[in-house]
């Protein structure tokens, strides 16, 4: 006998697997299908949770299409949507950064946009660039697209978390919170969430390079960014303690800060003062950090009817935040979750100034609406889901209309 004879001998004595007989495929390629089955119930969650999104989105734009069709000054949705800060990033994707803090007629300075971090309006012109599309198209598409992404990545945190339900409810509270419009608007909130999320989910599952580099890019998105710095490189730090071999680590730790640092210092050269992020912020746009002293008289002043109705919902708003922090720490959620949340209210809690803007400002802190996902996860009563989220957006479609035809300032 040959030595081929003898190979196909000994061959033909060995059983094929049972997949190969059926399918003709190699066993190898059975357990990578095999696995993909394990993953499509998460596959599955994440449509669910990016589909309901959507569509509680839209139905919040139908009711504000509705109501400015019947307003006396007919103003069209796509006004609406690209009002108030819009305009600045549209004016920054345009036209760029100004030169210096422009001057009025008295001498005094008036407002900049150097207030305002550049990756959205980059973005906004990038899409502009590639695509044949106006300035205004080019804001709603990039918001548009970074809120669908920004539903997706909540989804991957509260999947991770607990189960892809929590997942879909955490991207569906996300959706009708009661400034929720803002995430239809060209504001920057979707991309800042979109990283953040992705950054604190990198955390957990010690993808420490992808959180450094999303952190990165939060850092140029908006100043809240200080919050999830703290975090990762908190995270980071403690990793690096555990085991300083893990250069990853280092590298989250130290990639972290660099978007936020930058576009501050970048700020300074351009206006040839060290603080001049900070001089914008504090002497132009009236904005600085006191302690909390401007939150608790506005909220004084808000609850004595002294104030218009936005600071009351305002008000409300700041109060079920910092009640939810509160059940967070007992549902004992990962603490750089708890670091991010609880940085990020402190942050809105101790600015000075733009009282009815706060709520807004508390919107990326999505691990504060984790308890809320949880309790209805555990809840035995299957209705409980459908009511909160169906009334959170009963709620946010109609405030949408007070905030947009009936409130005369930024929100």
């Amino acid at each position: 006998m040959t030595t081929d004879q003898a190979k196909s001998a000994a061959t033909a004595t060995i059983p094929l697997p049972r997949t190969l007989e059926q399918s003709g495929s190699s066993w190898l390629a059975a357990l990578r299908r095999r696995g993909m089955s394990w993953q499509r119930p998460w596959l599955r969650g994440l449509l669910v949770a990016v589909a309901l999104y959507l569509a509680l989105r839209v139905g919040t734009l139908l009711v504000l299409d509705t109501y400015a069709e019947a307003d006396p000054d007919h103003p069209t949705l796509r006004s609406l949507l690209t009002g108030w800060d819009a305009v600045w990033y549209g004016g920054i994707a345009e036209h760029g950064y100004d030169e210096a803090i422009p001057l009025g007629k008295d001498g005094e300075p008036e407002l900049t946009n150097l207030a305002f971090f550049p990756l959205y309006p980059a973005l906004v012109a990038a899409a502009k660039f590639l695509l044949p599309i106006h300035l205004t198209t080019a804001l709603l598409l990039v918001a548009w697209a970074c809120g669908l992404t920004a539903a997706a990545a909540l989804y991957a945190v509260g999947a991770h978390l607990r189960d892809p339900r929590t997942g879909v409810l955490l991207a569906a509270l996300w959706a009708v919170l009661p400034h929720g419009v803002i995430e239809s608007m060209g504001y920057s909130e979707p991309l800042f969430t979109t990283l953040a999320a992705g950054a604190l989910l990198a955390v957990l599952r010690r993808n420490w390079l992808t959180a450094g580099a999303l952190c990165l890019l939060a850092g140029l998105t908006r100043p809240t960014a200080a919050a999830l710095v703290l975090a990762v490189g908190l995270a980071a730090l403690v990793q690096v303690c555990r085991e300083p071999a893990r250069w990853r680590a280092w590298c989250a730790m130290l990639l972290a800060p660099v978007g936020l640092l930058g576009y501050l210092a970048w700020v300074g050269v351009r206006l040839g003062r060290a603080d001049g992020y900070f001089y914008v912020q504090s002497v132009v746009w009236n904005m600085s950090f006191d302690g909390g002293g401007y939150t608790r008289q506005s909220a004084n002043a808000a609850l004595l009817g002294k104030q218009p109705l936005e600071f009351a919902e305002v008000t409300l708003v700041l109060l079920i935040a910092v009640l939810l922090f509160v059940v967070a720490l007992g549902e004992r959620l990962p603490w750089p979750l708890l670091v991010y949340a609880g940085a990020c209210l402190a942050i809105v809690l101790t600015g000075d100034g733009f009282y009815w803007a706060k709520a807004r400002h508390l919107m990326p802190a999505f691990p504060l609406l984790l308890p809320v996902a949880y309790a209805m996860v555990r809840s035995r009563n299957r209705t409980v889901p459908y009511a909160v989220i169906g009334g959170m957006a009963v709620f946010c479609a109609f405030w949408s209309v007070h905030l947009n035809l009936t409130w005369d300032h930024s929100f």
